[in-house]
């Protein structure tokens, strides 16, 4: 039997701000390993039989994932982008489509691309007994063994196991105040029958469209519409948008798990954590003997319980406990970590001011490369620009902005206005506003560039792209 995965990441992580923001949220930073938590996901399930991954996310992330896959050894998935955001039915409708189309007996395995697990023996183990009974056309997910009485997740209350470990669903649960939650986890105790909610679920595509099309026929309709009606742009799958955005923003649970007569639950005791907050951050991650999680450049003394985080200054700390500190070049956060996840409410407030600070990382990433905001004026700004080797940005120009560009190490192959020259270390050259330019890294090492833009209006939209290898 053959798994496809189904990988979700199409979520903004605004829990764990000011590190994880909607243009670079946290399925694809490295916050546990030295893997991003999207190639966790995907290295978690390594020595078992799996198809090609399917992966559905958003224009944005489209080129970032393609890299990260194929960092550790993952070259030609399949990387769906949604032109709306419509919660996960929808997204794991489309996925079903097209594991269909890979293999018309497909048993899919749909996780979302941001959660933590300890024990992957105990998971793999979890994963082959669901995928047993997908078989039979159960619609499984897995039921976590609540470890204390969480108030983030949701619960599955479920009837007595079988032989083969295997639990009908009885009710879906939301997420309960305290005093529920703690009534939930007694009832796990005495009778083993309520579960974390973990949003991973394991069928056969042809059982869960069947399911999807008695259940919410209207998702099934618009969602086959737009992935017949997919174009093909460069490595992605686009589906359709004026038919994909008919559907309602609708969760899996709510369309279908809750209705079905025929999902069931196999119970999960692996270390699993969705990394929902700095809290649980802290408590899946490696702490020292203060119980303190110590990432980057911070001297602490005298802290206890913290999760402290630094990148580019020092943060000292001394005669502190159970607090969250995470220093970033444009935004510093301080909270207590019991508190930890109404962190959402600083970043809906950001939002509703129209901070960019909201959503906007200092970093932004590129299929070419990536580039980082140094200093930003009332006229002026400042980037520190990284081309990878046989990248090319668009042919383009600005009708705001000149820039100026000065090589720090590599190779530039420039076109400035109607001349093509090569840069090199310490060299540089001025681009006047409304010329056309374009820079590459012919060279075998990273390009490494700062350019300076001067001007009335020197926001990103100021773009005019000739051409573009991207398809952009």
């Amino acid at each position: 039997m053959t798994i496809i995965p189904v990988i979700l990441s199409g979520g903004s992580g605004t829990r764990l701000w000011p590190l994880s923001r909607a243009d670079f949220p946290k399925q694809l930073l490295k916050l546990i390993t030295n893997n991003t938590m999207l190639q966790e996901t995907v290295k978690r399930l390594k020595g078992m039989t799996i198809g090609t991954p399917i992966i559905v996310s958003n224009d944005q992330h489209r080129f970032i994932i393609a890299e990260q896959l194929r960092s550790i050894g993952i070259e030609n998935p399949v990387i769906m982008l949604e032109p709306v955001a419509r919660n996960t039915a929808p997204a794991i409708c489309a996925a079903a489509f097209q594991a269909q189309a890979q293999d018309k007996d497909a048993v899919m395995a749909v996780f979302p691309s941001d959660h933590a697990i300890k024990n992957r023996v105990a998971f793999q183990e979890a994963l082959a007994q669901a995928a047993e009974e997908a078989l039979n056309g159960s619609l499984v997910t897995f039921g976590v063994v609540p470890l204390s009485p969480a108030t983030g997740y949701g619960y599955i209350n479920a009837e007595k196991k079988t032989e083969k470990g295997v639990m009908s669903i009885r009710a879906f649960k939301e997420k309960p105040d305290a005093k529920t939650a703690e009534s939930y986890v007694e009832s796990y105790k005495k009778n083993g029958d309520y579960f974390w909610n973990s949003g991973m679920f394991v069928f056969k595509a042809e059982s869960f469209i069947s399911e999807l099309n008695i259940c919410a026929p209207e998702i099934c309709e618009a969602t086959k519409k737009a992935y017949e009606n997919a174009k093909t742009d460069l490595d992605f799958i686009r589906l359709e948008k004026e038919s994909f955005e008919k559907n309602p923003s609708i969760s899996i649970d709510y369309a279908v798990m809750e209705k079905t007569r025929h999902g069931k639950v196999v119970p999960l005791d692996a270390g699993w954590s969705d990394v929902g907050s700095w809290e649980s951050l802290w408590d899946v991650s490696t702490k020292d003997s203060d119980d303190n999680v110590l990432k980057g450049k911070v001297i602490a003394k005298d802290v206890h319980g913290s999760f402290i985080y630094g990148k580019d200054r020092i943060v000292s700390a001394i005669g502190l406990k159970n607090l969250v500190i995470v220093d970033t070049k444009d935004a510093l956060l301080v909270a207590n970590k019991a508190d930890s996840e109404k962190v959402k409410d600083i970043v809906d407030q950001l939002k509703a001011e129209g901070n960019p600070a909201a959503t906007n990382s200092t970093i932004g990433y590129r299929p070419w490369g990536s580039y980082e905001s140094i200093e930003l004026g009332a006229r002026y700004k400042v980037k520190h620009i990284t081309v990878k080797q046989g990248q090319k940005l668009s042919v383009q120009l600005h009708y705001h902005r000149a820039e100026h560009w000065i090589i720090v190490s590599g190779t530039a192959k420039v076109r400035n206005g109607d001349k093509e020259f090569i840069l090199t270390e310490n060299q540089s050259t001025y681009i006047p506003v409304g010329t056309v330019h374009a820079i590459e890294n012919p060279g075998k090492i990273p390009l490494e560039f700062i350019e300076v833009q001067s001007g009335a209006y020197l926001e990103e939209d100021d773009i005019v792209r000739l051409e573009d290898m991207y398809g952009r």
